[in-house]
């Protein structure tokens, strides 16, 4: 077989594992290291120190593995999905339990943990391979490991790059999740599409932030995922406000999008939300107990914020979304055992600022 018809192949059992697209990218250095370079340089990763590690691999992917020669590339639409209530607006004033939370948590994490949904399908498809071809070397990434995965799948034909550094597909937008396989075969490349964004500039504008300072360039010291998601204690006082009421990541940049207007859907409902945490809002959030976390999280990506992040989230959503109704549950969080909970719980409600608000406030200093 030869590598056209062998990558043609393995695409389509790609497909039969249940990813949405395909493509094969050769492992040549990369084409944009010096860019990667500068990013780091400027310290854009902020806290998070991982970038740094086997910087050389990153840059040189055939170096990662061993005896690899391609990357079998894949995708996953993780929206719009079929049966998802929840691509409606948010609601001023929500009536049902939930529509303060899930609509600002980023809608790739709102259900089952995609690393382990596409780690069992990369490793379906990869035993499938190893059957037919007993010799091949082969590991698989999902957002792990020293890959730049975006640059691997334009490669692979599978989107270009966006102005806002996500991957952008004509036909499914910027909604999809990335995985490679590493193999020793001799696979043919696909063809990269074109530059996807002309002249918009609208996801650099819908940042609240200014995370996006240029296009092509995301810096975390500004960005609501890195604040929401990877950051622990105490968030700055000039980001809080910020964030607004996003709890986990932000998709304002991807909402802006012009191809993600009516992107191609899929059918994956282990990305829905669950009914376990469907009736969650944020005054329950704050209010979880440690047990309660470990049980309506488990297997949800949310929990790489952690029990007290999430309740640190919660509070300063409250403050930002300013409703009196909030007051009670953040009164109660001035004596959570979590000192993050406890200072961000005193911050919302001096920003909601009703004198009920600012009781609970007197309340507690007078007791010390």
């Amino acid at each position: 077989m030869d590598p056209h018809e062998l990558a043609e192949l393995l695409k389509s059992w790609a497909l039969e594992a249940g990813f949405d697209r395909a493509g094969v990218a050769g492992l040549e250095p990369s084409e944009h290291g010096d860019a990667l370079v500068r990013w780091l340089a400027r310290g854009d990763q902020a806290g998070m120190g991982w970038f740094e590690r086997r910087i050389e691999a990153r840059l040189e992917p055939a170096t990662a593995v061993p005896g690899a020669r391609s990357a079998l590339c894949v995708a996953l639409q993780y929206s719009p999905l079929d049966d998802d209530p929840l691509d409606n607006p948010l609601d001023t004033e929500p009536d049902t339990p939930g529509n303060d939370l899930w609509p600002r948590v980023a809608r790739y994490a709102r259900g089952r943990d995609y690393h382990d949904v596409m780690m069992e399908r990369l490793t379906a498809l990869e035993d499938r391979i190893r059957a037919a071809f007993p010799e091949t070397i082969s590991r698989r990434y999902v957002d792990t490991g020293p890959v730049l995965e975006r640059e691997l799948a334009a490669r692979a034909g599978l989107g270009a790059v966006g102005k806002h550094t996500n991957l952008l597909h004509p036909e499914a937008g910027s909604w999809f999740l990335l995985g490679e396989l590493f193999l020793s075969l001799d696979l043919a490349p696909d063809v990269p599409l074109a530059d996807l964004c002309g002249t918009c500039t609208r996801c650099l504008e819908a940042c609240p932030t200014g995370a996006l300072p240029e296009p092509y360039r995301l810096d975390s010291n500004l960005c609501i995922s890195y604040w929401t998601i990877e950051h622990r204690g105490e968030l700055p006082p000039e980001m809080r406000e910020k964030i607004g009421d996003w709890v986990f990541g932000c998709d304002l940049c991807q909402e802006a999008c012009p191809w993600n207007t009516a992107p191609e859907g899929s059918n994956h409902p282990d990305l829905l939300l669950p009914e376990r945490r469907r009736g969650l809002d944020l005054v329950g959030l704050l209010r979880m107990s440690r047990e309660d976390y470990v049980e309506r999280f488990r297997g949800s990506p949310m929990k790489r914020a952690k029990w007290e992040g999430l309740r640190r989230n919660a509070a300063v959503a409250m403050g930002n979304r300013g409703h009196a109704r909030y007051v009670p549950a953040l009164a109660e969080a001035l004596a959570d055992p979590e000192p993050a909970v406890r200072s961000h719980a005193e911050w919302a409600l001096r920003k909601i600022g009703t004198p009920e608000a600012l009781g609970a406030l007197a309340d507690v200093t007078e007791e010390v």
